[in-house]
């Protein structure tokens, strides 16, 4: 009896690791074979050849069961990773979302809320108005150097807080200065010279803000002018002289102190040093960015 023409079957050849019995197959290969052709066939095949037409059937049909369930599997997402032994090592965790608030950022926020109770304060009339007043000052002052501590120490720095840190000290600051003009102190020299605390509250809030737009220039330009604008050993100095400041001049504002000439005269002169120091780092910084800008 003559026997059919040959037909096309595709079929896989798996490579089994003979090390690991039951391990996933390493390798799959797919290819056309032709039952009449001397190529390589799978056991499966080999039975369905001895086994007649049905045998030959049957292999088939294992085949393509064996395919239908190969294409589903491949179609699912692997959930689990297999090592050159071929044992199944769990998926790594997914990395935790970047924290928001963190210590040094909670405390920046603590310094922005501060600000309203600052202004309250000062307007009331008593001597624990003037205490309260100065406490809510200082521990702003000890927050602005304590958050940026713990930050570097503890690896805790944050986009948001590096955004944040600035914008608190510079409101603390500026509202600090409105408040003093609003209230001269009641010394004969104030009378005789009214603009003795505004000039330097103009210069050191104007600094503050022309400096704010420049950082914000450079941070579009290119790393040299990023650099020029860091803060240096100068820009330290004039923070701690205004904050020595200020408390001097909110603590000179105690009912009960009777002669506050001394205070109140050391007070301005640290804040007129302080608004000498702002305008000269604003001075070092553009002539940094000037020499960048020329090359």
């Amino acid at each position: 009896m003559l026997s059919p023409p040959p037909r096309n079957i595709l079929f896989a050849l798996s490579g089994n690791n003979n090390n690991n019995k039951g391990a996933i197959s390493q390798a799959t290969r797919w290819r056309w074979m032709s039952p009449g052709s001397g190529a390589e066939r799978s056991p499966a095949m080999r039975r369905g050849r001895r086994g007649g037409k049905g045998g030959e059937a049957k292999a088939e049909a294992a085949m393509g069961s064996g395919l239908d369930s190969d294409s589903d599997s491949a179609s699912k997402p692997a959930e689990s990773v297999v090592n050159g032994d071929g044992e199944e090592l769990p998926s790594p965790p997914p990395p935790p979302p970047p924290r928001l608030l963190t210590v040094p950022t909670v405390l920046t926020i603590g310094r922005v809320a501060a600000v309203p109770l600052l202004v309250s304060t000062f307007y009331m009339d008593g001597r624990w108005a003037t205490i309260a007043t100065t406490s809510i000052f200082l521990a702003a002052a000890i927050t602005d150097w304590l958050d940026g501590y713990i930050a570097r120490k503890m690896r805790l720095g944050t986009a948001f807080g590096a955004f944040l840190d600035p914008v608190a000290d510079k409101l603390m600051v500026a509202a600090t200065l409105v408040l003093l003009c609003t209230r001269p102190f009641a010394c004969a020299i104030f009378g005789e010279v009214p603009w003795l605390l505004t000039v330097p509250a103009i210069a050191i809030i104007g600094r503050e803000i022309t400096m704010s737009a420049v950082r914000e220039w450079a941070a579009s330009q290119n790393s040299k002018v990023l650099e020029a604008v860091a803060v240096n050993k100068l820009g330290k100095w004039k923070t701690a002289t205004q904050m020595t400041a200020l408390t001097i001049l909110l603590i000179a504002r105690d009912p009960s102190l009777q002669d506050k000439v001394v205070l109140v005269g050391s007070g301005v002169l640290l804040l007129y040093i302080s608004a000498g120091l702002a305008v000269w780092s604003l001075v070092v910084y553009m002539k940094k960015i000037w020499k960048i800008l020329l090359k």
